[in-house]
């Protein structure tokens, strides 16, 4: 491949980037493959070609969030409290994935729970630290998976959406389940 080609793709792969991002925040998850490729001028098979799925087009979308909530995971891995700075991190994705659209059906899990999905799979690598930590420290049951923790956020994320004010309800729910994820006999 050319010099030239090798340009022009990159070019396209962001100019792509750039529209998807604002078609996913107006549209969320579902935002149009065949509109991104009018609005960017390029052809549906160059979407294709560059993101060979939906879920990787989240992905690349939702890249510099994730990597935002992986800041705030490591910023908290070794500070107070393991289960406040655990409960803390996950309302920080709860809130995030509530406010930027597509975020919640980027960390879904689609075959295989992490090695399957880039962005849950930073994620997960981000978290574990935090809820190792938990764990040890005996303020987390000790059978609850990072998988489980993201797949939580993902369905009270997606469940909530549609509601007036999502974010009040994705909190409410998160609430409800932070008592599912503590030690018996402690909430």
């Amino acid at each position: 491949m050319t010099e030239q080609k090798r340009a022009d793709a990159r070019r396209n792969r962001e100019l792509i980037l750039a529209v998807a991002e604002q078609e996913v925040a107006a549209h969320g998850a579902g935002a149009s493959l065949e509109q991104i490729a009018r609005v960017a001028g390029v052809g549906s098979a160059t979407v294709r070609r560059h993101f060979p799925t939906r879920h990787a087009l989240l992905a690349a979308v939702s890249a510099h969030r994730v990597e935002a909530l992986c800041a705030r995971a490591r910023e908290l891995t070794d500070v107070g409290d393991s289960r406040e700075s655990l409960l803390a991190w996950l309302d920080d994705v709860v809130a995030y994935c509530v406010v930027a659209k597509g975020l919640g059906t980027a960390l879904a899990y689609e075959g295989d729970p992490v090695h399957g999905n880039s962005c849950a799979t930073v994620i997960s690598d981000a978290a574990r630290p935090l809820l190792r930590r938990a764990i040890d420290d005996g303020v987390v049951a000790p059978d609850v998976t990072v998988v489980e923790l993201v797949t939580l956020i993902v369905g009270i994320v997606m469940v909530t959406e549609g509601h007036q004010d999502p974010a009040a309800a994705a909190e409410r729910l998160f609430a409800l389940a932070v008592a599912g994820i503590s030690p018996r006999g402690e909430s």
